[in-house]
């Protein structure tokens, strides 16, 4: 709400206009006097005042030499001279100071009225404008991690890009591991307690692991750190200039850098369990060429991740390790996450070309020799994909299928991969059936909630902002709901909604128009009665008389 100050020796005439002018109307919740310049000083180093009125002829100081004052420490204000001194020099002297406006004595309340209203919409002009500012500043951060996170998903699903574009999108998103240079791969999941913490906790949780991992990191390499697309964190490293130059001196580079590695991701963990009293697992890949060898690595650290035991006595598990273990390299199921991967066509509710996925998965593994081992991987990443849809409509899977992703009670499913089979597809018929109806039901309770907020609250400031805040969804989305619905835009229909009851006040009622004004939220009787007749083609004063 605005805060007003009346500034004037002559104390009626503050008196006067605090008590004739009807500022609650305007949307002024305080009304404050002073009557000197001194005084004024005072009141606007306490209260937050948003315009100053003020006369120019004043003891001690006048109005102008008050209005540079304000001018330079509080330049937000918007100002307003009152005189009785017609004077060319006071109004030059008004405009250098960027005075609002400049009033002549005796007030007439209208022209004050117009004058205080216009000053209103400046301010709130002002405000949005700083506003939308200071979304694009948070937005540009928030951008940069999405933009991080889109490209990490890119590269280890293998998107095929130029170096030229990814040196490009690396600079641009402050990634600062070089092109061609060796990295390193971490996997880690989050374990007890975050496991068991919900969604929005989960995230807050996984973002604070990525942050404890850069500084961790950070002294001796240079780090990229995102979400990956399985359910983990992904973490790049490569040694900075100074530490590979150390060791590159060294006979041992490759056991050295092998106990860095090690001793780095073990105070990772040591931090995460003392800031953050959780565990995490990580299982660090083989040294590869960045970016070309990404997707290799990804896959085939992914296979060793969803297998590794995840609890508080875990070690930091090296890849080469457990080939050496193997005998030979672990054989990714690669169709399995080639883009367009499955979680992307459900996401996108593209039913029959992730059916179709499915079925390619699925004669791949019939016509190869796979593990018992890649059953379950691949159970896990549609696990993983069915899991994320549900929850992103707000259903849980049991609701759908009490018993279809409880290994306990139904451990036949990665038993073999014809039974594997026939519970995804069954699953997938579940999942679309449930979610289909329920996008439906959502779509049509949000769009009554709209009519009920529109209609009950005409008279306040309602607008797609407002609304969207209500029903909890972002403006953009909320529009394009409503749009699709409906075929009307919203902002078009709380704009009909006004003007058809404008439309019955001014016919069935005997109310001013300034009245009708207010009681439709509108601050400006002038602006209400250009949108009137921008939608009837009459002024509301044309139609009353008509």
């Amino acid at each position: 709400m605005i805060e007003i100050l009346l500034v004037d020796d002559e104390s009626y005439v503050t008196e006067s206009l605090a008590k004739t002018i009807p500022w609650q109307s305007l949307g002024v919740s305080s009304v404050h006097q002073a009557s000197s310049a001194k005084k004024a000083i005072e009141v606007l180093e306490e209260q937050s005042v948003d315009i100053v009125v003020s006369d120019i002829r004043m003891p001690e100081m006048d109005g102008l030499r008050f209005i540079g004052e304000i001018t330079e420490r509080w330049p937000h204000i918007r100002c307003i001279l009152l005189t009785g001194h017609a004077d060319f020099e006071y109004a030059k002297k008004a405009i250098q100071l960027q005075v609002f406006d400049y009033l002549l004595k005796p007030v007439n309340d209208d022209e004050f009225i117009l004058t205080i209203t216009n000053a209103i919409e400046s301010l709130k002009d002002e405000w949005e404008q700083s506003e939308k500012y200071d979304k694009l500043v948070h937005n540009r951060h928030a951008d940069i991690g999405v933009l991080r996170s889109n490209l990490m998903h890119d590269l280890v699903l293998g998107r095929k890009l130029s170096h030229r574009l990814i040196k490009q999108k690396l600079g641009d998103y402050d990634i600062p591991i070089p092109v061609e240079e060796q990295a390193v791969m971490l996997l880690v999941q989050l374990g007890r307690p975050f496991s068991a913490a919900d969604h929005h906790t989960l995230s807050l949780m996984e973002y604070a692991v990525g942050n404890i991992a850069e500084e961790v990191f950070g002294e001796h390499f240079s780090v990229w750190h995102a979400k990956a697309p399985h359910d983990c964190l992904l973490l790049i490293v490569s040694l900075n200039p100074e530490m590979k130059e150390q060791l590159e001196l060294s006979r041992k580079t490759d056991a050295m850098r092998r106990e860095l590695l090690d001793q780095t991701a073990r105070s990772l963990r040591m931090n995460v369990s003392n800031y953050l009293k959780g565990d995490v697992s990580i299982v660090i890949t083989e040294w590869f060429t960045f970016p070309d060898d990404i997707p290799l690595a990804y896959r085939s650290g992914l296979s060793s991740f969803f297998m590794t035991e995840q609890n508080e006595g875990s070690p930091v598990v090296f890849l080469e390790d457990k080939l050496q273990v193997y005998g030979t390299a672990v054989k990714s199921l690669e169709i399995l996450y080639k883009p367009p991967t499955l979680i992307h066509l459900l996401e996108s509710k593209q039913w029959e070309a992730a059916k179709e996925k499915l079925d390619h998965v699925f004669a791949d593994f019939k016509q190869a020799r796979f593990s018992r081992e890649h059953i379950y991987e691949v159970y896990l990443v549609i696990t993983n994909a069915f899991m994320y849809m549900a929850h992103k409509q707000g259903v849980y899977m049991y609701q759908i299928d009490q018993s279809g992703f409880d290994l306990l009670t139904d451990p036949s499913v990665i038993l073999s991969v014809e039974r594997l089979e026939q519970w995804a597809s069954s699953m997938m018929d579940k999942l679309r059936s449930e979610l289909s109806e329920n996008d439906e039901h959502t779509k049509s309770y949000i769009i009554k909630q709209v009519h009920e907020i529109v209609s009950n609250e005409l008279g306040q400031e309602t607008s797609v902002k407002t609304i969207a805040d209500k029903v909890f969804l972002h403006p953009v989305y909320l529009s394009k709901i409503y749009k699709a619905e409906t075929g009307e835009s919203l902002g078009d229909y709380i704009i009909r909604m006004r003007m058809e009851r404008a439309l019955y006040l001014l016919k069935h009622t005997n109310k001013k128009i300034y009245e009708i004004t207010a009681e439709l939220g509108y601050q400006n009787p002038q602006y209400f009665s250009k949108m009137f007749k921008k939608h009837y083609g009459l002024t509301p004063n044309e139609f009353r008389d008509q």
